[in-house]
């Protein structure tokens, strides 16, 4: 069965984006095609990039990273939930995505950002970064604004125009992670 880890990029304190990444996996958990499995970086408690060799060698020597490279080897595509912050996506979900190279590689990519113009920034910068990381990124994003999708600026209420917009991501990101299987086989 494919598997999809729905990453939330956000440690901040009273993160808008847990309730995001709920909403992404109860959408996701529905469906029969792909099993989901939301991936908090909370409970990965990885530190400012303290690898002493570059990640593309893949020699890892820390606990937290082979843990982390464990986790992300597992799956055979992402959902990524971003904030935005100064037009670009969190320092924690780019150090995490640093940490790691073969474990992306060949695998799909899809997103979901929220921010003050839906995340669109921070998404288009993950994009460059999947790229480099030989990840296909899927062309459907789910973009989530904090003036229209939240009450208040911090309860979500996505709108149903959102959960559609979503199951394209979804849609996308599973069958691209099915074709690149054969990608990620040894030959």
């Amino acid at each position: 069965m494919t598997k999809i880890g729905i990453i939330l990029g956000s440690t901040r304190p009273g993160r808008n984006g847990e309730a995001v990444a709920k909403w992404v996996y109860d959408v996701a958990a529905k469906r029969t095609d792909a099993e989901f499995e939301l991936v908090d970086l909370l409970d990965y408690n990885l530190p400012h990039l303290d690898e002493a060799i570059p990640p593309s060698l893949g020699q890892y020597s820390q606990p937290h990273t082979i843990e982390w490279a464990k986790k992300i080897d597992s799956f055979d595509g992402f959902i990524f939930v971003t904030p935005e912050y100064n037009h670009s996506t969190s320092g924690a979900l780019k150090n995490a995505i640093d940490f790691l190279f073969k474990e992306w590689n060949n695998k799909a990519a899809g997103f979901v950002g929220y921010g003050a113009v839906g995340g669109a920034r921070a998404v288009e910068h993950l994009r460059l970064i999947a790229g480099e990381l030989m990840l296909a990124d899927v062309r459907a994003q789910v973009l989530l604004s904090l003036a229209t999708d939240f009450e208040n600026y911090s309860t979500f209420l996505p709108s149903e125009r959102q959960e559609q917009a979503l199951a394209t991501v979804l849609d996308q990101t599973v069958a691209w992670s099915k074709a690149l299987e054969t990608v990620r086989k040894p030959a």
